[in-house]
């Protein structure tokens, strides 16, 4: 069975391609390569013992999608991951955004409208709720105005998606409202490796310790939490990329409820900034430097999933500890350093 995985060099995409192998799926990615390498190919055919086909193509061109597809007509699944993802980069540049995240996600849905019957899973994100009303956030939680244009892609890309569903009947979809993933694969092949100065906690953190960078900078100590700062919920790539196959095979076995499905997928617990900070310097037996500055613009308090839904229903659960994807991400880390 083919399946189809845009973005999938990416931090993500890469270990979801890995975990469709183990299954046994045939993969074919599709990157331009603008956030990610074709080393990682050496990395996914080094764990899985199999390389997959691979196109470098701009799913921002029509013309270019269209050809893809004719080229590739056996296609039965699609899982879509890529879009640009840096909130602060979004708020400074929204155009790029809308452009990078709906146009993509709008060509690749008219190519499969032709298709007797496919399956397609959407890479959202908690940032659709913005800052929810209550803690842990449901999948019943309000979807309100975003705090971002990248926020924004993602209820846009859920609405296009919905609306797509409900005229094509032949096709299912799932939207996998994840939350902060982070480490790496345990054989330290693939992890997290962003194309210059990193966005998220963890990779700027783990390039501090080792180095890379001067200083860690925590946005803001004033957040009404137990510390004073941003609470999120952590997650094991590991873990997510389980979550993909899963409700992946949920479509392919007609196994949905509707044609068009909501996942949050995290691990339930929310964990302040300096708690992962103090994670991690127990892991690396030493000390982090960072230093507090303002909040950043787009940054909401808290946010951690409540996963019952998930786990009742896909019957899948994370299974890794914030410590043990912390330590996966340093061991990356730290590999990565020695090769340079």
């Amino acid at each position: 069975m083919k399946i189809l995985v845009t973005g999938g060099l990416g931090f993500i995409g890469s270990h979801t391609v890995v975990e469709l192998q183990s299954k046994g799926y045939d993969v074919i990615i599709i990157d331009n390569c603008s956030n990610a390498s074709p080393e990682v190919l050496k990395g996914i055919s080094a764990i899985s013992g199999k390389t997959p086909e691979f196109e470098n193509i701009d799913l921002r061109e029509k013309s270019t999608v269209k050809e893809f597809f004719s080229k590739y007509p056996d296609i039965e699944g699609v899982i879509h991951f890529a879009a640009s993802k840096a909130v602060g980069e979004s708020v400074e540049n929204p155009l790029l955004y809308y452009e990078n995240n709906l146009t993509p996600l709008i060509y690749v849905l008219q190519e499969l409208q032709y298709k007797k019957n496919v399956a397609f899973i959407f890479s959202s994100s908690c940032t659709v709720y913005g800052q929810a009303d209550e803690l842990p956030i449901t999948e019943n939680a309000p979807i309100k105005p975003a705090k971002s244009p990248y926020g924004n892609t993602k209820q846009i890309g859920e609405e296009i998606i919905r609306d797509a569903c409900n005229v094509q009947p032949q096709l299912k979809a799932i939207a996998l409202r994840y939350f902060n993933p982070i480490g790496s694969h345990p054989s330290t092949e693939i992890g997290e490796q962003p194309t210059g100065i990193p966005v998220n906690l963890v990779p700027y953190l783990t390039q501090t310790a080792i180095g890379l960078r001067k200083q860690l900078s925590v946005f803001g100590n004033d957040y009404p939490t137990h510390d004073g700062t941003a609470i999120r919920d952590y997650i094991h790539v590991v873990d997510l990329a389980k979550a993909h196959v899963v409700a992946l095979e949920r479509m392919l076995k007609n196994n949905s409820d509707t044609n068009y499905e909501v996942f949050n997928i995290g691990t339930g617990t929310g964990s302040s900034v300096l708690e992962v900070i103090r994670t991690f310097e127990k892991i690396s037996e030493s000390k982090l430097n960072y230093k507090t500055v303002p909040r950043r613009k787009g940054d909401v308090t808290a946010a951690y999933a409540d996963t019952k839904k998930a786990n009742k229903v896909l019957g899948w659960k994370a299974e890794s500890s914030l410590k043990e994807a912390i330590k996966s991400a340093w061991k990356w880390e730290q590999k990565l350093r020695k090769k340079v």
